[in-house]
């Protein structure tokens, strides 16, 4: 009677130790299972870096001891603005309605310019 010996899922390579063992090592389970979940977690981790570049965008505007700026949207998306990504939405009193990158946000004003905001605490 022969006994089979299994092969590492990563590097294929003969396991050795015990018969459920599915890799050699760690470094081969570690490569294994972070190639089997880079493409799940790509779409998520671009919509952070977007947000977080969003969210650069609008804190680089808004001058130092100030609160808010205004800003034309041609100037946003020269900066590398996505407009379509963002964390949530707040509705005033007046019905306008804010969109924020964590916690920095805008307001659309007329002709395509923004009131950019940084959340207050």
């Amino acid at each position: 009677m022969k006994i089979e010996s299994k092969l590492c899922l990563a590097c294929e390579k003969p396991v050795k130790g015990r018969t459920d063992k599915k890799f050699c090592d760690d470094n081969c389970r570690n490569s294994y299972n972070n190639h089997l979940k880079a493409d799940s977690n790509n779409l998520v981790r671009n919509i952070n870096n977007a947000l977080g570049k969003n969210r650069r965008i609008l804190e680089s505007q808004i001058p130092d001891g100030e609160e808010m700026a205004k800003i034309s949207k041609e100037q946003l998306l020269q900066e590398g603005f996505f407009f379509k990504y963002i964390t949530h939405i707040y509705t005033n009193k007046k019905g306008a309605n804010y969109f924020y990158c964590y916690d920095h946000g805008y307001l659309l004003l007329e002709n395509e310019w923004y009131l950019v905001v940084r959340q207050r605490e």
